[in-house]
């Protein structure tokens, strides 16, 4: 039997979309569960994001999510969201149960990643920074690309790192992934990093710059400003660098 087509989803207007499940993963942040028709995928590339539009106190806003979960997938797509006081959408989001329909359009194209771009991959995240990388790079683990990994990944405590039992595993299983957390606030016996992402880090926990590599870096905008300068002071070239 031929396999059954799958249909790929793309809106430019908002759309309905059904939760159907949420999975807690840390103490601030959660993954969503959107359903899909049985077969039918969202048409985009790992790293590409939707935008999800709400209206919050009688303005309309939107803020774009990548989802997390693998690009291809039939029948459901997730969303993992931290919750931010200050943040409108991410509170909206936090709030909603299973059952409840969220607005969304896109997927839109952004820093994303093409098989065969690169043989080797740096990703730096800090806090959700980390949510456009982890479909990156369970694509390349599951679809076992020929490609090094090299995750380098700032939290504030052991507590707020998002999929920390996942990164321990894909250590374990896939010789080509390798992970590196830095906190800032680290428990005592703490044998990785400390403080804040240093260009010696990132010299000793990347890829070398050159043509086979890219390097992924996400996260609060003072940080991604400064690693940027850092990564291209240490011989990353500019289009080298995809900021997702």
């Amino acid at each position: 039997m031929p396999p059954e087509p799958v249909t790929k989803i793309k809106t430019s207007q908002p759309s309905p979309y059904k939760l159907t499940a949420i999975h807690k993963d840390t103490h601030d942040t959660k993954t969503f569960r959107f359903e899909l028709p049985a077969d039918a995928t969202l048409d985009m590339l790992p790293g590409d994001h939707l935008y999800v539009h709400a209206t919050v106190n009688g303005k309309t806003v939107k803020r774009p999510y990548t989802p997390s979960s693998l690009p291809g997938v039939v029948g459901h797509f997730d969303l993992t969201v931290k919750r931010y006081e200050a943040g409108v959408i991410s509170k909206y989001l936090h709030d909603q149960q299973v059952g409840d329909t969220v607005q969304m359009s896109g997927p839109k194209t952004g820093g994303h990643w093409v098989d065969g771009m690169a043989k080797r991959a740096g990703f730096v995240a800090g806090g959700t920074g980390i949510t456009p990388m982890i479909s990156i790079i369970r694509w390349i683990l599951t679809k076992r690309l020929p490609v090094e990994l090299h995750l380098i990944f700032t939290n504030k405590a052991e507590a707020d790192i998002i999929f920390k039992d996942e990164w321990e595993r894909a250590a374990r299983e896939h010789p080509n992934f390798h992970c590196y957390h830095v906190l800032e606030q680290p428990p005592a016996g703490w044998k990785q990093g400390t403080g804040r992402i240093t260009e010696e880090i990132l010299r000793r926990h990347l890829p070398p710059p050159g043509p086979e590599t890219v390097v992924f870096l996400c996260g609060p905008p003072p940080m991604v400003d400064a690693l940027e300068a850092t990564l291209k002071g240490l011989g990353h070239s500019e289009q080298s660098i995809i900021l997702p």
